[in-house]
């Protein structure tokens, strides 16, 4: 093989390594985020305590993010308040 075809073949593997995801689940309700290099994808379900959500109640994040590249791209994360049986 020729010097050529070898950085062809090593490039195209480091692209490929670059565009599969590592999957990671936080321990905050059950989020889960998906990144790679060239984009990432959280599907997002977070607790929210009355101290840090908008509102001041207690709820729940609950939507999808998408980023490509350094831009977040699509965002339908919202706050969800929760119900409480009285």
């Amino acid at each position: 093989m020729t010097k050529k075809k070898i950085g062809i073949i090593a490039a195209l593997a480091v692209l490929i390594i670059m565009i599969f995801p590592i999957k990671s689940q936080i321990k905050d309700g059950g989020t889960v985020k998906y990144d790679a290099v060239f984009y990432g994808v959280t599907k997002e379900h977070s607790i929210i305590s009355d101290l840090i959500s908008p509102t001041g109640e207690n709820g729940y994040n609950i939507g999808t993010r998408v980023r490509i590249l350094w831009f977040e791209v699509y965002n339908d994360v919202e706050f969800v308040p929760r119900e409480v049986n009285k």
